[in-house]
């Protein structure tokens, strides 16, 4: 059996001290003094699309009999079941251990992960087929485990908050599916770890290890709210997993993914840092059904640190991109991933990249869909990205002008005053 710490810490189970602990901010029905209790503050009218038709407030109304604080993942759990959709506030205090566990302890019977590694070996099935029989079934009953645990519904007229020091979730995945106005803000979440990923020979040329769970997915909801949240791999950068095959065995999926159908979403003023596949808006050029005319998201004054690719990547959404800093190290692929119908809006972004890396691998074209990009700067150099990559790729250009110019703003900085506006505010510490 294969053996592994998902988060280095180990206890006697999964399920710690359900109670919940009342805390009365104000009076019942009110949205008492945005200025005062952050965790009342709802997002301005105006701030991205997230503002748009009914705006975003969370869980602002909520009375006192639906404001709680949470020490521990089941405690989360059971403030979300609590009081259907009426508006809640959760407070978060301290950090949330989602799992709580090793791998082993999510594994099927008879799941044997060196076993899964013989019977897989390219050597062995080759690189026709994607893998089949005992050992795959095993480990997807095993992932399904894990999933059970490590996954948490947000629900709709929710405000989730980290208050006080190091607050914040280790190995979970929120899911803000299906739901409306839901406000995230001032967590710390570290990458959850897929104990299980699946081998696919037929991904690439010589096949790669998919693994499933981002920190926070926002599924087919409308009017959400993501501030000064920290995303993370913490402890466990794919830097130090494993390889087999000849392939790294991919633990992480993305940091934050806004896909099926999401709509009117603002990400403000958090950091993202150290990933691979970072951010995806749009999961599939096959998912018209869901997304066209949908996934519009703005993303503003938020970091990208030491990240490899997708920051976004777009497909479908009308998405605005503005004042964020790019700070790039030698494992850099791209930001801007232009993806099938995407309709990216890039404006006074600042870009940090270091040496031998040009400002033509900023973008990435997937699909031939146009760009807007206006008053970016690159090192500190007013630079013209699509010219860049232009220069570049002559044989398969991109084109200028996304189609559309955005509405929804407060106020726009100066591209070479982004880097060091973003690096003292962005993030869960900046928050209060």
């Amino acid at each position: 059996m294969h053996t592994q710490r998902c988060h280095g810490r180990v206890i006697s189970g999964l399920i710690g001290c359900t109670a919940l602990v009342l805390v009365v901010t104000g009076t019942a029905g009110t949205a008492q003094a945005h200025g005062r209790d952050t965790a009342r503050q709802t997002l301005a009218a105006g701030d991205g699309w997230g503002s748009a038709t009914t705006g975003t407030t969370g869980g602002a109304a909520a009375d006192a009999a639906h404001v709680y604080t949470v020490t521990t993942w089941a405690e989360l759990k059971a403030a979300f079941a609590d009081g259907g959709t009426a508006p809640k506030i959760v407070k978060v205090r301290g950090t949330l251990d989602a799992d709580g566990s090793t791998c082993d302890d999510f594994a099927a019977d008879g799941y044997d992960f060196d076993q899964y590694l013989a019977d897989y070996d390219p050597a062995v099935w080759g690189y026709e087929n994607e893998v089949s029989g005992a050992q795959e079934d095993l480990r997807a009953a095993s992932a399904t485990a894990q999933a059970k645990a490590i996954k948490v519904n947000v629900p709709a007229n929710t405000t989730l908050i980290g208050v006080g020091k190091n607050a914040g979730i280790v190995g979970g995945s929120l899911q803000v599916t299906g739901v409306d106005n839901v406000i995230v803000r001032g967590l710390t979440l570290e990458s959850p770890l897929d104990c299980f990923p699946q081998w696919d020979p037929t991904d690439g040329d010589t096949g790669n290890w998919n693994s499933e769970y981002d920190a926070a997915v926002v599924y087919g909801s409308t009017h959400v709210w993501l501030d000064h949240n920290t995303f993370t791999d913490g402890d466990h950068p794919d830097s130090t997993l494993p390889t087999y095959y000849g392939r790294l065995y991919q633990q992480h999926d993305g940091e934050l993914d806004i896909v099926k159908g999401a709509d009117h979403v603002t990400a403000s003023w958090n950091v993202f840092a150290d990933h691979d596949k970072t951010l995806m808006i749009g999961n599939s050029d096959g998912a018209a059904a869901t997304d066209e005319g949908r996934l519009r998201v703005t993303l503003h004054h938020n970091l990208f640190k030491n990240l490899v690719e997708r920051a976004p990547r777009v497909r479908f959404g009308q998405v605005d991109v503005y004042n964020n800093s790019y700070v790039a190290n030698a494992d850099y692929g791209y930001s801007f991933g232009i993806g099938f119908k995407s309709q990216l809006y890039a404006e006074k972004n600042s870009f940090t990249l270091p040496a031998g890396v040009g400002a033509d691998a900023i973008l990435h074209r997937w699909n031939d869909y146009p760009v807007t990009e206006k008053g970016n700067v690159v090192n500190g150099v007013a630079t013209d990205i699509i010219a860049a990559y232009n220069a570049s790729n002559a044989a398969a250009p991109l084109r200028s002008g996304a189609g559309w110019v955005p509405e929804l703003r407060l106020h726009v900085d100066p591209a070479k005053t982004v880097t060091r506006t973003v690096l003292r505010s962005a993030g869960a510490a900046h928050l209060h």
